[in-house]
């Protein structure tokens, strides 16, 4: 089956488009996923100037680079979010003034170009986050209400059903990352967030196994879990480190600081059972892409980079066609 290897670049929006593809190349990496930010892929840009997805293929093209995804998460965010610290992470035309309701509407808008400006590019795949009304409500004290619960997933509804109709009408899939401060974060707000959309095709997931083994869920059970709504999968891994003084929820203290409970680790050195994974993957068919997110405070990236795309392709394999003692059976016919 051989899936592509490719690199997701939303760790690297600080460098130009030109220079990411060269060096994702330099890497031996089979392709890209653009992430919506920087100069990487430019929705309005291409949506708006008749040229720009023929330039970004031919860029592609000299690079010997294929792209199955492009990725939205910083925009998704703040569909749902309560609006506050936004502005590190929303362009300007997002952000505008800062009015909480207006950036919602803007993020709203901008996430509904994103389909047609995939469709346009010609993938049909978007990753990204929906953001989460209700994240704050995470630990139960003062008691949630449970109609609190239930408005953030109706709010939901309310607004993601809207933009799915434009994926549904440009045939793009919307492949949310479950991660801590989205709407789902594991295997049972992943399933309320599918009941709240009325299991529409247009919604599914990102598989990444780094935000799920930290929360001491097991990674292949999500799989199992969604066989049929694994639209993309993120290469990423994690470790935990609870040492009797750390803690899962980490202090307050940012990734790469030494007294964190758990953090991100290149590919093949956390805790991420990948083996499994490749297993789980071939048992339900998925041949899509494997994309690296590169995430690790204590390693050079280029090195990790280089090193993660070699872990992943010889990781990789295809499912057996035939069961591994029908010889004997053959033998007695």
């Amino acid at each position: 089956m051989a899936r592509p290897v490719t690199l997701f670049t939303g760790q690297w929006a600080d460098l130009p488009s030109e220079v990411m593809c060269q060096k994702t190349a330099e890497f031996g990496y089979d392709g890209i996923e653009l992430a919506c930010w920087g100069d990487h892929f430019e929705v309005q840009r291409a949506l708006n100037e008749e040229n720009y997805c023929a330039e970004k293929h031919e860029q592609l093209e000299r690079h010997n680079l294929q792209c199955l995804a492009i990725s939205a998460h910083l925009v998704g965010q703040a569909v749902l979010d309560n609006i506050e610290r936004h502005d590190a992470i929303l362009p300007d035309y997002i952000w505008g003034d800062g009015d909480p309701a207006a950036v919602n509407e803007r993020a709203i808008q901008e996430m509904k170009d994103t389909a047609r400006a995939a469709q346009k590019f010609g993938v049909d795949v978007v990753n990204g986050f929906t953001g989460s009304s209700i994240w704050h409500l995470i630990y139960s004290f003062p008691p949630n209400p449970p109609h609190m619960i239930d408005a953030g997933f109706d709010l939901l509804a309310e607004r993601w059903n809207p933009i799915l109709d434009v994926f549904g009408e440009c045939g793009i899939k919307f492949a949310l990352e479950v991660h801590p401060t989205e709407i789902a974060f594991d295997i049972y707000t992943a399933q309320r967030a599918l009941e709240a959309l009325d299991n529409r095709e247009e919604f599914g997931f990102n598989f990444d196994p780094s935000h799920l083994i930290w929360q001491g869920i097991d990674p292949v059970e999500f799989i199992r879990a969604f066989p049929d709504r694994i639209y993309h999968v993120h290469v990423k891994d994690a470790i935990t480190t609870l040492n009797g003084r750390t803690g899962i929820n980490c202090s307050h203290l940012n990734f790469g600081d030494h007294r964190r409970g758990w953090d991100f680790r290149s590919p093949g050195r956390g805790g991420v059972n990948f083996e499994e994974i490749i297993r789980a993957l071939n048992d339900i068919g998925y041949d899509g892409p494997l994309s690296i997110e590169w995430e690790d405070s204590g390693m050079d990236r280029e090195f990790g980079a280089t090193e993660a795309c070699r872990f992943t392709k010889q990781l990789d394999f295809d499912p057996s066609n035939r069961a591994f003692d029908s010889a004997f059976e053959e033998a007695n016919e």
